[in-house]
């Protein structure tokens, strides 16, 4: 990369200024997004961002999963893309920056490229996976799994809302089902820019995490059956109380995480009573545990113990039980060439940056099972996402989307 190239910068207020623009869209109740997949919401933005990027002279397709895919042609068209993006789906109580950035900071980095005239050998391609967060229709990641053959289309279409709607429907009924199949559009090399989602960038005072890894993650949902009585009348010993099983379950989970180490992190953020009334024993009680880690072998172990403990506690209490996994990906090592680009890149613009593994799972976990992919983290304020109240500053999108930006003309080629 000569010297021109290695000190480039993106312009950081107009990044800013995109993503308070899509932030208008789908506003939340306490400041953030409400801009769940296959909603309204999430039509309304991906119909910005594609006028965003016919403004930038991008060529936009969308897949048979709704994925966008908007291309800025390269010199040598045959030539395999870089691939730069992330999603713009939200949680149902989530902040303006998770996922957003990563799309956003890619459009921004092709605005630049425009901005200088410069021309690269390989195309890019701004891309907007559907439904990463799995929040409405689980699993997480479920656009990119298919595109990296873990789940079939046809498993993926008929994934289900609370409400019983459709994945393959309600993605019709948005008008972005496209016709594109799946996994057509190969790549390079694949980048990703998200917001750290947790607090040590800012804690330490550093502009930069270069993300080795992603954990593995495992969802084991447990189903427990009761017997619906009245909460008053019934006596403890003739009760089938799967309440307290839950309970019990949720403290073993504790247990079993807290015995695998600092790197080990479980929980469960979601549980369901059936009927859900105050004096009601519940009839059904339904939860998830998240079970996370790095190595492949300690995540498996832990699937393993929450499963057992679930089975325990069911057969000590005499009510029945069900244990389905409902989400699951393996650790992911992101590419070594391309993280010593990302790590060249901070260093040349003068950001501190520092190695990390990924609590979340992203995107590029699936996209690295089909080429080279890296991550890049900037801090977020005390660590918060998943919160309406998510935050971060202009600066620190800028330098990660400067370092992004760095990366791109390096895998892409720039032409002189």
């Amino acid at each position: 990369m000569n010297q021109q190239t290695g000190n480039m910068r993106v312009d950081g207020g107009r990044l800013w200024g995109s993503l308070m623009a899509m932030a208008e869209i789908g506003p939340g109740i306490a400041g953030g997004n409400n801009r769940q997949a296959l909603t309204d919401a999430d039509r309304e933005g991906r119909l910005l961002f594609q006028r965003w990027c016919a403004d930038a002279g991008l060529t936009v397709g969308v897949d048979a999963m709704g994925s966008m895919f908007a291309r800025r042609e390269g010199t040598e068209a045959d030539a395999l893309p870089i691939l730069i993006g992330s999603h713009l789906d939200t949680q149902p109580t989530g902040g303006k920056y998770d996922g957003v950035l990563g799309v956003l900071a890619a459009l921004e980095v092709v605005r630049t490229l425009n901005d200088l005239g410069l021309r690269t050998r390989r195309p890019v391609e701004v891309v907007n996976w559907t439904n990463e967060e799995g929040s409405r229709f689980p699993p997480a990641m479920i656009a990119s799994g298919v595109y990296a053959g873990v789940h079939t289309l046809d498993w993926a279409y008929d994934r289900t809302d609370a409400a019983g709607l459709r994945f393959g429907d309600e993605l019709e009924r948005i008008g972005f089902k496209g016709e594109e199949p799946v996994g057509q559009r190969k790549g390079h090399a694949y980048f990703e820019l998200h917001i750290e989602q947790g607090p040590i960038l800012e804690e330490e005072g550093v502009d930069i995490g270069i993300v080795t890894h992603g954990q593995g993650l495992r969802w084991v949902e447990v189903t427990l059956t009761g017997k619906e009585t009245h909460t008053g009348t019934t006596p403890m010993d003739r009760r089938l109380n799967a309440s307290l099983g839950a309970a019990r379950i949720i403290d073993r989970i504790e247990t079993i995480t807290r015995a695998h180490g600092e790197k080990a992190v479980g929980a469960v953020g979601q549980l369901v009573f059936a009927p859900n009334s105050r004096n009601i024993l519940p009839g059904k009680v339904v939860f998830t545990a998240d079970l996370r880690h790095p190595d492949l072998a300690t995540l498996n172990s832990m699937a393993d113990q929450v499963k057992q403990a679930a089975r325990e506690v069911a057969a000590d209490l005499g009510i029945g039980v069900a244990i389905e996994d409902v989400g699951a990906f393996d650790p992911t090592a992101f590419d070594e060439d391309l993280l010593a680009d990302l790590r060249a890149g901070a260093e040349r613009l003068g950001y501190s940056h520092r190695d990390m593994v990924s609590g979340a799972g992203h995107d590029a976990c699936w996209v690295a099972k089909t080429m080279p992919s890296a991550m890049i983290f900037c801090p977020c304020v005390d660590g918060l996402s998943h919160n309406e109240a998510e935050e971060i500053t202009p600066e620190w999108a800028g330098a990660g989307t400067d370092v992004l930006l760095q990366a791109v003309l390096q895998a892409a080629e720039v032409v002189e």
